[in-house]
Order: structure tokens, then C-alpha cells, then sequence
């Protein structure tokens, strides 16, 4: 994991990402489980998974979705925003083994940064897919031509920031509200 955050122009089109490994225990399955409120037979009651079908309790979506975007923002830092995690299920994360996930940035445009991925067990793979993210410092999007306003120059600012000035905005509309009132009195 780490605590510093990538920036968007330390980050290329093939970097890979180093490898998380999830030891799937039984205790891991059963507690996200829990955890996410699925309370499904098949993650936490080995006879009842058997009866339907499968040789023990396994993995469900919502962790394995959770173990994605832990291993993106391992990678990425704390300051990354996932934007979407588009993934698909395949083999299942049963206890005893190991998951590895891996990937690489398969795209970079417009300040959004594109990681395939993939989560292999020892049946085969258990997840793959893409996740968008949005990392600090993106490049802002100036526009050149001549009949910009000031406002079409400057980089787009924070929802903190913004409230920031609309707070701003509205008392200077306050204050001058009042003297105006104050002008037509006299």
C-alpha cells in the first residue's frame, strides 16, 4: 500500500501494477460476507453451499469488487477517485487457496486513467475487468482560442472550493443588495 498518491503524469499506457496476493480464507470469506449483508447459505454453510452445487462456501460479488478496488488504490494512493469498476465473475474464490490479482493501465485521456485486471485462483479466473480512476494534478483542459472568457482559462475548481465562492458571491450580493436599499431611502 502506499501513502502517497501517483500523478496523473507520473502514469503511462503499459505501466503494470504490481500484484496483490489474498490468501482466501475461510474467515475472509464468511466475515465480508457478513459484512456486505449477505447473508447467503452458499458464503458462510459448507453443507447447504454442497447441496447446491458447489464444493464449499465461496467468495461473494461485493468483496470480490471491494478486493478490486483495494488493489487499485494500494497502487494508486489515497487521493484516487474510482470513477467505475466494471468487472465480471468467473471461477470461485473458495478457502485454501490464493488469489492473485494483477494489471496495467490499458488507457490514459482527459485526466481518467483505464486499469485492466485480472484475479486469478488455482481454478482459473476469478475476476476480470477495468476500473476508471481519477488521480491528482490531471491536466486541465485550457481552451486557446482568442474569445475565451476568464472563466473558460481558469482550472476548474473543487466542490469545496466552489461552495467556497458561491458562499463569497452570495454575501458581496448581500451587501450590496443593502446599500442599494439604503440609496433609495434618502
Amino acid at each position: 500500500m502506499t501513502t502517497k498518491s501517483r500523478r496523473y503524469d507520473d502514469v503511462e499506457v503499459g505501466d503494470e501494477i504490481p500484484m496483490l496476493e489474498i490468501p482466501l480464507t475461510r474467515t475472509l470469506i464468511v466475515s465480508t460476507a457478513i459484512a456486505s449483508r449477505d447473508y447467503q447459505d452458499v458464503h458462510h454453510d459448507p453443507a447447504l453451499a454442497n447441496e447446491k452445487g458447489s464444493q464449499d462456501i465461496f467468495m461473494n460479488i461485493l468483496t470480490t469488487n471491494g478486493l478490486v478496488g483495494r488493489y487499485i488504490t494500494d497502487w494508486a494512493g489515497p487521493n484516487a477517485v474510482l470513477k467505475s469498476v466494471r468487472i465480471r465473475l468467473g471461477a470461485p474464490n473458495y478457502p485454501g487457496d490464493t488469489m492473485r490479482i494483477t494489471g496495467s493501465v490499458t488507457g490514459k485521456a482527459d485526466g481518467l486513467i483505464e486499469v485492466g485486471l485480472k484475479g486469478s485462483n488455482g481454478l482459473g479466473d476469478h475476476v476480470t475487468g477495468t476500473v476508471t480512476l481519477a488521480l491528482p494534478d490531471a491536466p486541465i483542459a485550457w481552451k486557446a482560442d482568442s474569445g475565451a472568457s476568464e472563466a473558460d482559462t481558469q482550472p476548474a475548481k473543487t466542490d469545496k472550493q466552489q461552495a467556497k465562492a458561491d458562499k463569497q458571491q452570495a454575501k458581496a450580493d448581500k451587501k450590496k443588495s443593502k446599500k442599494s436599499k439604503k440609496g433609495r431611502k434618502k
